[in-house]
C-alpha cells in the first residue's frame, strides 16, 4: 500500500504532490472535527492526552524529517556546516514568536487570550489558535516536497510521504481539539465542524508556498527545513504542552507526548528512508 502511494507521487509533479499530501493533512483535521456529530463532548483528560500526542508527534517530526536532513545536506566544515541549521532555526522560532504576539487567539482553555486585542467572538479566536499551530506543519510538507523537485538527495518522496502520515495522525485529535470545545460553548454540530475543519485550511496553502520557494531557490533548503522544524517546536513548547498542564493531567499528556513521539519515529525509521 505504502509502496503504492510513493510510486504514484513520484509520478506527479512534486509542487502538485505537497498540494495533494497537505489536502489529505486537512481532510485528517476534518475527519477529527467530524466527531462532533457523534459525540456531544470529550473529557479533559482525553482532550489532553490527545494534545500530547499531538507534541509528540511534532517534536519527533522536527528532528527526523526536518532537521536531520537540514544538517545532512548543509556544506562546509565545523561551525560554517551548522550555520545555516542554526539560522533558518532562529528565524522560524522568531517567526512563530512574531504571528503569536499579533495574531488573536485563544487557548482550549477559554482562560488565556494571546495576541492584539480583538472584538473578535471566541470562536473566531479558538479556531485561529489552532489555525497558527498548523502552519509550520504544512510548511514543513511543502518544503520537503520541494527539495524533491529541486533534485536534493536528502529530500526524498518517501521522507516528504511520511512526514504527512505523521502530520494527518496528529491533525484528527486536533481537529476533535478546536470542534469539542466549541461545541461545549452551544455552537450547533455543523458550525462546531465548519470551525474545526478550517483551522487546517493553511496547509495546503503554506505546503504550496513551501515547496514553490524551495523549487526555485534551492539554497535555501537547508534553511527552510530547519525554518519548519523551529516553528513546531516553538508551537509545542509554547501552545501545546502548558496547555495540557492546566487541568491536572500531567501523566496522561506526558504518556500521550511519548506515544506520539514513538509513533513518529517509527513511521520515519521504517517508511521515510
Amino acid at each position: 500500500m505504502f509502496q503504492d502511494v510513493l510510486t504514484y507521487f513520484q509520478s506527479i509533479d512534486p509542487v502538485l504532490a505537497a498540494l495533494y499530501a497537505t489536502l489529505f493533512t486537512w481532510s485528517m483535521t476534518a475527519l477529527g472535527a467530524s466527531t462532533v456529530f457523534l459525540f456531544k463532548n470529550v473529557s479533559r483528560t482525553h482532550l489532553d492526552g490527545m494534545l500530547g500526542f499531538t507534541g509528540g508527534v511534532m517534536i519527533a517530526a522536527s528532528y527526523w524529517s526536518l532537521l536531520a536532513p537540514a544538517i545532512a545536506m548543509s556544506e562546509g566544515e565545523g561551525f560554517l556546516r551548522i550555520v545555516p541549521v542554526a539560522s533558518g532555526f532562529i528565524l522560524g522560532a522568531l517567526f512563530l514568536f512574531s504571528l503569536d504576539k499579533i495574531l488573536p487567539h485563544l487557548h482550549i482553555n477559554f482562560k488565556q487570550a494571546e495576541g492584539v486585542k480583538s472584538p473578535w467572538q471566541r470562536t473566531t479566536l479558538l479556531t485561529l489558535a489552532i489555525t497558527l499551530h498548523n502552519i509550520p506543519e504544512g510548511l514543513a510538507i511543502g518544503v520537503l516536497f520541494g527539495g524533491v523537485a529541486a533534485g536534493i538527495p536528502e529530500a526524498t518522496i518517501a521522507g516528504a510521504v511520511t512526514l504527512a502520515i505523521g502530520m494527518g495522525i496528529q491533525n484528527f485529535p486536533e481537529g476533535i481539539a478546536v470542534a469539542m470545545p466549541l461545541r461545549r460553548m452551544g455552537l450547533s454540530r455543523r458550525k462546531s465542524f465548519a470551525y474545526g475543519q478550517a483551522s487546517a485550511i493553511v496547509e495546503p496553502i503554506f505546503g504550496v508556498l513551501g515547496a514553490l520557494a524551495v523549487a526555485f531557490f534551492t539554497p535555501i533548503l537547508p534553511y527552510a527545513l530547519a525554518f519548519a522544524a523551529a516553528a513546531m517546536i516553538y508551537v509545542v513548547i509554547e501552545e501545546v504542552v502548558p496547555e495540557t498542564q492546566q487541568s491536572g493531567n500531567t501523566d496522561i499528556a506526558t504518556l500521550g507526548f511519548v506515544l506520539g513521539f514513538v509513533v513518529m519515529m517509527s513511521l520515519d525509521v521504517l517508511l521515510g528512508a
